[in-house]
């Protein structure tokens, strides 16, 4: 039984991670006919069923920063999970504008480390998603000045894409990340519809993608 999560229904094969329990439940309501709470241990709510194609998939919940996304995803990796995206928020470094789509195609850490996605899944939303691919740094905190951001290296900052990269490949699960841009030093933060229409385009693009 895995450490974390307590599952109290099937977990798919393939699931999509939110940092946010309210947004996996809704793009469970979003994306899946009749989703099926699966978890609810620690706060980390988590939804499987099947898609309108009959696909099964989860969504799941990780909670907040990479030590989190880590855990979570070893104990979906337990139960099955071989495939997964994540869906999330980062801040714009510069170049992405409010509600713009980060396609990660490397998560860095501010000692040098750096992860890459699964090549198919990114490819696969390189090919579905209008967004831009880039770089994203993942930091221990987000509230610190803009000057100390590691800006030169990196489209966008968030903190947990590169260690949930960083442990899918032991863990056996071909791993990929889109990010929302919900905010920039110069216009604030993005509002909480829009960055609700964006995460359901992101999670119908993710969740056709896992279906092939």
């Amino acid at each position: 039984m895995p450490a974390r999560l307590r599952p109290t229904a099937p977990i798919a094969a393939d699931a999509i991670l939110v940092g946010d329990p309210g947004r996996a439940l809704m793009l469970a309501q979003e994306l899946l006919e009749q989703p099926k709470m699966s978890n609810h241990a620690r706060g980390l709510w988590g939804y499987s069923g099947r898609t309108p194609a009959g696909d099964e998939l989860t969504i799941q919940a990780t909670g907040m920063g990479g030590p989190s996304a880590s855990v979570v995803l070893a104990d979906l990796a337990e139960l099955g999970v071989r495939r997964a995206i994540r869906i999330g928020t980062c801040g714009s470094l510069g170049g992405l504008a409010l509600g713009e789509l980060l396609i990660v195609t490397e998560a860095r850490t501010p000692g040098g480390g750096r992860s890459l996605p699964d090549p198919e899944l990114k490819a696969g939303l390189e090919s579905t998603l209008e967004g831009t691919p880039g770089v994203v740094v993942s930091l221990d905190s987000l509230q610190r000045p803009e000057a100390e951001l590691p800006s030169m290296v990196a489209e966008g900052a968030d903190m947990q894409t590169a260690a949930l990269l960083a442990a899918a490949d032991p863990l056996g699960v071909g791993a990929a990340a889109v990010l929302i841009a919900s905010e920039r030093s110069d216009s604030g933060q993005l509002r909480d519809e829009e960055l609700e229409a964006a995460a359901k385009v992101a999670g119908k693009a993710a969740a056709r993608l896992l279906s092939t």
